[in-house]
């Protein structure tokens, strides 16, 4: 491969993600791997990152590595604070350069953002993506969704991240999947469509009764052998039906985009439905590419020079 003219890196919890781009920003080449930066030191993040890119690398010179999420953290590679909301979703002034032995790496981290109102909350990796959707849509006056193990809700207006709140719906799925009285009883692979339609809208109309409604699934199991497929079904939809009932004053009479995986995209596209919303599907590589390159392009703006 040719060398590339820049390197975006999408540095997750539990995942790595590094793209090679040429110089008008088409992907060059491609790593995936479970190298996250759960788990490493700060002297880890350097020899991690040219051991998966080194043949991308020329004999001498700089490459710019523009890099988004948790390497940012803090006990990430360097601390890149986090910008205050409303904000714009980037900022090539409060990125860090955290300092490298191979001087063919001039680093970029990107900052996350913060708010603590209306309530504290925080976000890493989300606001490139939110960028990389704004590319292609300037004039987007709504809310972007972005399923995963800590589920977004973000309210963007003129270009800004107006607020935004997290929900640990993922999370919560996959500790009682893992570890509850439910967890002999689901289908790790498959569930019920129509059983999760309908214990969503059972959860929106009663969100306090969670706890009782997730029960129901391990007794009729016991009782009337719930299929296992139902029982997930059931749960999923009961975690993401209490999520639209806390979230109403985001997705209520406002244009939805869901940023994410396919198949989280298409559970919160099942469950949006069920409130008639139609939302409108976005790819979370394609939306992270086109943040990196947006980020990449303010760099180059400001006469950046690794």
């Amino acid at each position: 491969m040719a060398n590339p003219n820049w390197i975006g890196v999408d540095w997750g919890t539990s995942n790595l993600r590094v793209w090679g781009m040429s110089r008008d920003s088409t992907v060059l080449a491609q790593v995936n791997t479970d190298q996250g930066m759960n788990g490493l030191h700060a002297e880890d993040f350097e020899p991690i990152l040219l051991n998966n890119i080194e043949e991308w690398l020329p004999g001498s010179g700089p490459v710019p590595v523009i890099v988004c999420g948790m390497a940012g953290a803090k006990g990430g590679w360097e601390t890149a604070p986090y910008r205050a909301a409303p904000c714009l979703p980037l900022s090539a002034e409060e990125s860090v350069a955290p300092r490298t032995a191979d001087r063919r790496l001039a680093v970029r981290i990107l900052p996350g953002i913060s708010q603590t109102r209306p309530a504290h909350d925080v976000m890493r990796g989300e606001e490139t993506q939110i960028a990389g959707f704004l590319s292609v849509n300037p004039g987007f006056d709504g809310i972007v969704c972005l399923p995963g193990t800590h589920t977004k809700w973000v309210h963007l207006s003129a270009g800004e991240i107006v607020s935004f709140r997290t929900f640990m719906t993922g999370e919560l799925f996959g500790l009682l999947q893992r570890y509850s009285v439910l967890r002999e009883i689901l289908d790790r692979s498959n569930w019920d469509a129509a059983e999760f339609a309908s214990s969503v809208e059972t959860q929106i109309s009663r969100p306090e009764a969670l706890a009782a409604r997730i029960f129901t699934a391990r007794a009729e199991s016991l009782i009337s052998d719930l299929e296992p497929a139902k029982a997930t079904g059931r749960l999923s939809g009961a975690l993401i039906g209490a999520e639209l009932a806390a979230a109403r004053t985001y997705w209520l009479g406002r244009d939805v985009v869901l940023i994410g995986q396919a198949r989280l995209v298409d559970a919160y596209a099942r469950a949006l439905a069920v409130v008639g919303q139609n939302p409108r599907p976005e790819n979370a590589e394609r939306m992270t590419i086109l943040g990196l390159t947006a980020a990449f392009a303010m760099f180059r703006a400001k006469e950046f020079r690794p």
